[in-house]
């Protein structure tokens, strides 16, 4: 029963992580954030930036920083839409991750937005 909660503690933190990344006071929008977090419908002044970040982040370059701020972002901006890239593939790792350790287990309950009763 220990490591149950120790697991429900996991994935609340991830939780409040997600929440703050994507809901959290910042120099983007929301909107601007969940579109990185996601790696959908970003702007293409940003799309090879954050395509990378959550992609082939050892690919990311110096110019590829450059060719966004050149479009009009911050720096803070930048930092904030990259960290935002980051946690989204992360938690989308982290999903698939629950969802296959559910399924091997026979649990049936994929990922933190299954149901519980």
């Amino acid at each position: 029963m220990g490591a149950v909660r120790g697991e429900d503690k996991k994935q609340a933190a991830h939780r409040v992580l997600v929440d703050r990344v994507l809901h959290g006071e910042g120099r983007t929008s929301p909107e601007q954030r969940a579109r990185a977090f996601s790696n959908a419908d970003v702007p293409p002044a940003l799309r090879e930036l954050i395509g990378k970040v959550a992609a082939t982040p050892a690919q990311v370059t110096d110019a590829d920083f450059a060719a966004a701020k050149a479009s009009g972002f911050s720096e803070d901006q930048l930092f904030e839409l990259v960290i935002s890239a980051a946690v989204g593939q992360s938690a989308r790792l982290y999903e698939a991750g629950l969802a296959a350790l559910a399924e091997a287990s026979g649990d049936g309950e994929a990922g933190l937005c299954g149901s519980t009763s």
